[in-house]
């Protein structure tokens, strides 16, 4: 008998490491912007340290407040695994903290991510593990479930499948399927050297500014006042 909402998945369709590799040290806004500014985590998940984030997810879903399937997550969670929780953005109890992260570095895990709130934000900081979270709380977490591991899970208004493919820096995380990801890697690695050409030329003073000329801006309807505002 099927028991929703209590359930685990034990196995992933994880994308070859090569694809996963493909992303390594591309800026999230450079890859947002080859997909049409799409497919990233909204804001309220902030990254808690400067850890760059780079693996598939294993997914889980939690009760607010409760980090049982967390707990779960960390023992089935593989090397290069990126452990995602959907914990409804609850922000009265912390899904996790130190303790279980120390477990997460030890295990070879990519990250954490928690649509949640975590604990022990300055030991966090310094922990060399990329976590990110919706908010900090002290107050802990309870261990009684239910909820379910490795299927498709809502965080940061994104869904989220396992084994997507999740890249994340300081500003925020991005969320690639597997079929998408060899274009996307292609075509944000273009625009990462079209930029390393643009700041050549900012130092060389030779930068095309002409999109923002007065003229261009007249052509628009803006009105250019030649007095003070009064």
């Amino acid at each position: 008998m099927a028991n929703a909402g209590f359930r685990i998945y034990t196995k992933i369709n994880r994308p070859d490491r090569a694809l996963v590799e493909q992303f390594r040290d591309l800026p999230v806004a450079n890859i947002a912007d080859e997909m049409n500014r799409f497919s990233c985590l909204d804001a309220r998940i902030k990254p808690l340290n400067r850890t760059p984030l780079l693996g598939t997810a294993f997914t889980v879903k939690a009760r607010a407040g409760d980090n049982l399937m967390l707990h779960k997550a960390i023992d089935m969670a593989q090397p290069g695994d990126v452990i995602v929780v959907d914990g409804q953005g609850d922000l009265v109890n912390s899904l996790t903290g130190e303790i279980m992260m120390r477990q997460v570095l030890k295990k070879g895990i990519a990250g954490v991510i928690i649509d949640g709130a975590v604990r022990d934000a300055d030991a966090l900081h310094e922990l060399g593990l990329a976590v990110y979270a919706a908010g900090v709380t002290p107050k802990g977490p309870y261990k009684n479930g239910p909820g379910e591991i490795n299927v498709p899970v809502c965080c940061g208004g994104m869904v989220v499948n396992p084994g997507d493919i999740l890249v994340g820096d300081g500003d925020g995380v991005v969320v690639i399927s597997p079929q998408d990801a060899p274009v996307i890697a292609e075509k944000a690695k273009a625009k990462q050297n079209k930029e390393q050409e643009t700041f050549k030329r900012i130092e060389a003073g030779t930068v095309d500014r002409s999109a923002y000329s007065d003229e261009v801006f007249k052509k628009l309807g803006c009105e250019f006042i030649d007095d003070y505002w009064r």
